[in-house]
């Protein structure tokens, strides 16, 4: 099972095609519909609508970029899943 530290999240990025993302990050900044919004560990539930635009997750000094092209993303229980 995968251990997280105090400060990071799970997180998951898939396509219908392959996964494009899946580990531990400190915070993930979504391109949502209404505007740009971040996530960070304990976060409340939620679900909410992307657009195309970067997925950025931090994690220590790491940043790492993905573009998508919309989707929805759900938070529960300090674990983010990322539907590209």
């Amino acid at each position: 099972m995968l251990k997280l530290n105090s400060r990071s999240m799970r997180v998951e990025i898939i396509t219908p095609d392959r996964s494009l993302y899946d580990g531990e990050a400190d915070s993930i900044s979504l391109p949502g519909t209404d505007g740009r919004f971040q996530i960070l560990n304990n976060h409340a539930p939620m679900v909410a609508g992307l657009t195309t635009g970067n997925v950025v997750l931090k994690s220590g000094n790491a940043t790492e970029t993905i573009l998508i092209n919309g989707g929805v993303v759900e938070v529960l229980s300090n674990k983010v899943v990322v539907l590209a």
